[in-house]
């Protein structure tokens, strides 16, 4: 999983393709619950590329995006969002994978 670290990286990469952005932070408990499910929802996706973003870093960038609760996953093709999964709820592994197979 790719992690952005600047704006510039993260228009580069969600401007051409298909992406599942995840958006966490290292002391947000349902992102530490999810993190280890992650692999193997990228694995399960190959046709998506999987990249992550620290909410914490980017807080402009999530604002801008209507993202206040985390993990949240946006899904963009070709530099467009197809799709959210944003809430303040836990995510688990099915809802995810659901949510990404819904896109297809």
């Amino acid at each position: 999983m790719e992690i952005i670290k600047t704006l510039a990286q993260f228009e580069q990469t969600t401007e051409t393709g298909k992406h599942i952005v995840v958006f966490s932070a290292e002391w947000c408990g349902d992102c530490i619950f999810i993190k280890p499910h992650l692999p193997t929802i990228e694995a399960n996706f190959p046709a998506w590329q999987f990249s992550y973003v620290d909410r914490d870093d980017h807080l402009a960038l999530c604002k801008d995006l209507d993202i206040y609760g985390i993990p949240s996953f946006l899904a963009f093709v070709d530099g467009e969002v197809v799709g959210r999964f944003v809430s303040k709820d836990r995510k688990t592994p099915p809802e995810i994978e659901a949510f990404i197979r819904d896109l297809q």
